[in-house]
């Protein structure tokens, strides 16, 4: 008796995409919102390890190659190896256009090298997908500063820190810009 090896090959074909698509389905965002909540009332040091937990289930894609993806364009980034990190992020995107941190780590190293416009078009991508990515608000917020928008970037930063109280270098960068426009109303 002969297979049915033709047979079985396109019923795997036409399964495969939709198969695909449950593997990559993002992490619930229940445990998130625990960790949201926590997050706003947490002194400092909870709160770096409440960010860490955070940072960890927005790094989840729900399959194991686009994590690995990820972890590739971190890795190349960290290396300074950044047109590298690019293409992984890049690729990252391609398949899996709905995970955020694809999307922020390509913005992170179009900023790294000067890129302003590349990665503000990918932030908006992370904040359409993750409204509350206090890492895309304040690394939106500091391309507005550099580019000499101080209002604007204030507001991104005030946002971030409405999300994170405790978000690093943010309170800082918050009272030099206030410190700022209150020189130039004088």
């Amino acid at each position: 008796m002969k297979p049915l090896r033709p047979f079985n090959n396109r019923i795997v074909a036409a399964l495969f995409p939709i198969l695909v698509g449950l593997v990559a389905l993002p992490a619930s965002g229940a445990g998130l919102d625990e960790l949201f909540d926590k997050l706003q009332t947490a002194e400092p040091g909870p709160a770096g390890r409440i960010e860490r937990q955070i940072w960890r289930e927005w790094s989840k894609s729900g399959s194991a190659a686009m994590d690995l993806l990820l972890q590739r364009g971190r890795d190349a980034m960290e290396a300074g190896d950044v047109a590298a990190a690019i293409d992984h992020f890049t690729a990252l995107i391609d398949h899996a256009p709905d995970f955020a941190e694809g999307w922020n780590g390509r913005a992170t190293a179009y900023f790294q090298v000067g890129s302003f416009g590349p990665s503000v078009a990918d932030i908006q991508h992370v904040l359409a997908l993750n409204p509350r990515h206090f890492g895309a608000l304040a690394g939106f917020a500091r391309i507005l500063e550099d580019t000499d928008q101080p209002a604007r970037a204030l507001q991104l930063y005030k946002a971030a820190l409405a999300i994170h109280p405790n978000l690093d270098g943010v309170r800082d960068a918050v009272d030099r810009l206030q410190a700022m426009a209150a020189g130039q109303e004088m």
